[in-house]
């Protein structure tokens, strides 16, 4: 099976605040499987460490003020490339991120009030009926 899965739950240090969510369970389960990781943050062009951003209806505004919509679009529109070239059977990602949170994510109060929703990489993948699992 190919899948394509947050670069942050394989240890990789590209979340906001530097660091990563390492998942060794998720790891295990991998095994024996094609992974594809990706950040759709960074491949947006975004730092590593960086400002932490909230969906804000279709914005991404980060935490500064400033709208870093675009940014997560073309990290988005470069991931879905990796899903598209490699024909992957589903995505793993990571929750309530605002690229790749799948059923809630931060309201963009920076309060840690969580709604429904997505984030904009998990959108794309919807909209190509890619079969997403969230983490």
């Amino acid at each position: 099976m190919k899948i394509l899965v947050s670069a942050c739950l394989l240890g990789q240090n590209c979340k906001y605040n530097g660091k990563n969510n390492y998942n060794p369970t998720l790891i295990e389960l991998l095994k024996g499987h094609e992974v594809f990781p990706v950040c759709p943050e960074v491949m947006g062009g975004l730092p590593t460490p960086r400002i932490p951003c909230e969906r804000c209806q279709n914005r991404v505004i980060g935490k500064d003020g400033l709208d870093y919509t675009q940014a997560y679009r073309e990290g988005a529109k470069k991931a879905i490339e990796v899903a598209k070239a490699h024909s992957v059977d589903c995505a793993i990602v990571k929750s309530r991120s605002p690229s790749c949170g799948k059923t809630l994510i931060y309201d963009g109060t920076f309060q840690s009030i969580l709604i429904p929703g997505s984030g904009v990489f998990c959108e794309s993948l919807n909209r190509l009926q890619i079969p997403v699992i969230e983490v």
